[in-house]
């Protein structure tokens, strides 16, 4: 069957995918339009597996929250290399994974995968995707925070998203940029103290007891070091005990109870490639 250049332009279009694979399966599928898009995305499937080996250690990474601001959620989507994250459709896919998202308020990566997305599931789309570029592209994390307020924060060139969330809504536009600013900036592994994962603690105490020991300090003398050094651990990588970057007189707790005696941050996440 005689495939002319018009048809092969037209189902690239569609597709995105190169011209000889569009011309390929519209040979293949006689000239029938449907049935080679579906035997593109079965080629798809089958450079999905063939690039399972393959690390997909670059991407993009992008934040949002809904309409009514009580919900944000962060993205990552991975691939090969970084000329494809700086790909404009990569990021606009990206995009539209995000956007249905917020729209469902979906509320963990495996209810992503199933998320319709132009009439398709997100998974499904992720094969599609690997098809279309030819590299192996993952849906590699996915945050949600819920509150009464959210904020969202996407650090230039995609890298790292950050969200947050307040007790309440109000006027909090500013400090909700500089919560998600801190976080992006700052990279804290939880809220307060209390919220540090005992593993970390012991961690930390370790550690403690292993730098005063070099020192030459002595043994009865050690845990307190180590106590001392985890104090300086939890004001230096907890939210709201960090010094405010703008403001380091203050801590981040500080600065938003000058706004509002009763302001605090109730949840984040901070999401960023290679992490």
């Amino acid at each position: 069957m005689n495939i002319t250049a018009q048809q092969v332009n037209e189902l690239r279009k569609i597709t995105g995918a190169g011209m000889m694979d569009c011309k390929k399966a519209l040979v293949e599928s006689e000239g029938d339009v449907e049935k080679a898009i579906d035997i593109l995305r079965k080629k798809g499937q089958k450079v999905a597996a063939n690039r399972a080996d393959r690390s997909a250690n670059e991407g993009v990474v992008l934040a949002k929250v809904s309409d009514d601001k009580t919900f944000a959620a962060a993205v990552m989507v991975n691939c090969e290399t970084d000329f494809v994250a700086k790909n404009a459709d990569f990021i606009a896919y990206t995009e539209s994974v995000l956007d249905a998202a917020i729209k469902n308020k979906v509320k963990n990566i495996e209810e992503l995968k199933t998320t319709k997305l132009d009439g398709h599931t997100v998974d499904e789309t992720i094969t599609n995707q690997t098809g279309v570029i030819g590299e192996k592209i993952e849906l590699g994390k996915y945050e949600v925070v819920e509150a009464a307020s959210t904020y969202a924060y996407i650090h230039p060139g995609n890298r790292i998203a950050t969200i947050a969330g307040f007790n309440k809504a109000g006027d909090f536009d500013a400090e909700g940029k500089d919560v998600v600013m801190q976080i992006a900036a700052m990279a804290p592994v939880s809220l307060s103290k209390d919220d540090v994962p005992a593993d970390v603690i012991t961690h930390e105490i370790e550690i403690g007891k292993d730098i005063a020991r070099q020192e030459g300090k002595p043994e009865e003398m050690l845990e307190k070091i180590a106590m001392g050094k985890l104090n300086k651990f939890f004001k230096e990588n907890t939210l709201l005990n960090q010094s405010f970057i703008k403001d380091s007189k203050k801590s981040v707790s500080e600065y938003l109870k000058a706004k509002d005696k009763d302001l605090t941050v109730v949840d984040f996440k901070r999401i960023a490639l290679g992490s």
